[in-house]
């Protein structure tokens, strides 16, 4: 009778476990300034006050859905299956723009306009289904004379009734075929003897440049550390940098003020000055129009 009991209390456990309301993380171009975030955590609140909220970056440039993309790229893989993103870089809202609800095949979910930020997810997780809300069914209630604040009134609402199980993916709307809008950009490859990828973003807080070559790609130019790399970039045709810098490991194996390349956190190859800021010195930024050679 004891392990009856014993095996019904982990059985009920379990159950609870996997109704409780799942993760939602938001990200916009919002800034927090305003009430603007806490009042689409305040809608989500409302509709389960169990749902864990969290912030993925509300410090997007204002209107850059780019950047958007590759935050959630960057992000999304180290949260669990299941978890709920919503993205609201949105300079069309109020258009006919489509408001859309995408499952990756790793079991996430984006919430948001489909304008271009799911352009690096979809590529590197994959689409599993990509859904358009049906705002008749979920919008906040009486919101419908609102049409500038789809992050509150939309998105919010309808992530968080899909992580809280008051919906199920297929109650979001019709299903749409599995693509969705894409923002351009050089994909890594070989050309010749050199790989050429794209700038997708830079390490804001040090002016490092980060890169879309990854580690494996960038490993088949057989560079050890030490060796240098010749490296060339272009704002869409025009030329902006040209030079030579060695690889390293670490930022301490070159002197201070000294370019390198180096593999980041996500292990693409990227370049940086020690103790100095890259960006700046060499008006280097980063976005889809932004190309990268590397050769030997």
């Amino acid at each position: 009778m004891k392990t009856f009991s014993t095996v019904l209390f982990f059985f009920v456990c379990s159950i609870n476990l996997l109704a409780q309301p799942k993760t939602v993380v938001f990200q916009t171009d919002f800034g927090l300034k305003d009430g603007a975030v806490s009042a689409m955590k305040g809608v989500a609140m409302g509709v389960n006050p169990n749902l864990k909220l969290f912030d993925l970056t509300h410090e997007i440039p204002a209107y850059n859905i780019w950047e958007a993309a590759y935050r959630l790229e960057q992000t999304a893989p180290y949260w669990p299956k299941g978890t709920v993103f919503v993205s609201v870089v949105d300079p069309g809202v109020g258009t006919e723009r489509k408001s859309v609800v995408l499952k990756t095949k790793s079991g996430h979910y984006f919430v948001g306009p489909d304008n271009g930020s799911f352009t690096l997810i979809a590529e590197s997780l994959g689409i599993q289904e990509v859904h358009e809300i049906d705002e008749a069914l979920n919008r906040r209630r009486n919101s419908q004379s609102s049409y500038t604040f789809h992050g509150r009134d939309v998105y919010a609402y309808t992530a968080a009734r899909l992580a809280a199980g008051v919906i199920t993916l297929a109650q979001v709307g019709k299903r749409l075929p599995n693509e969705v809008v894409k923002i351009p950009f050089q994909k890594p490859l070989f050309e010749g003897n050199a790989i050429v990828g794209n700038i997708p973003i830079l390490d804001v807080q040090y002016g490092n440049v980060w890169t879309n070559i990854s580690a494996e790609l960038f490993k088949k130019l057989n560079i050890a550390a030490g060796q240098k790399v010749k490296i060339t970039v272009w704002q869409n045709d025009k030329l902006i940098f040209e030079g030579e810098m060695p690889f390293a490991n670490t930022f301490g194996e070159v002197p201070e003020g000294q370019p390198m390349s180096y593999l980041n956190s996500l292990m693409n190859l990227s370049f940086a000055i020690n103790m100095g800021d890259f960006s700046l010195k060499y008006g280097v930024k980063s976005g889809p129009e932004w190309k990268v050679r590397v050769e030997r």
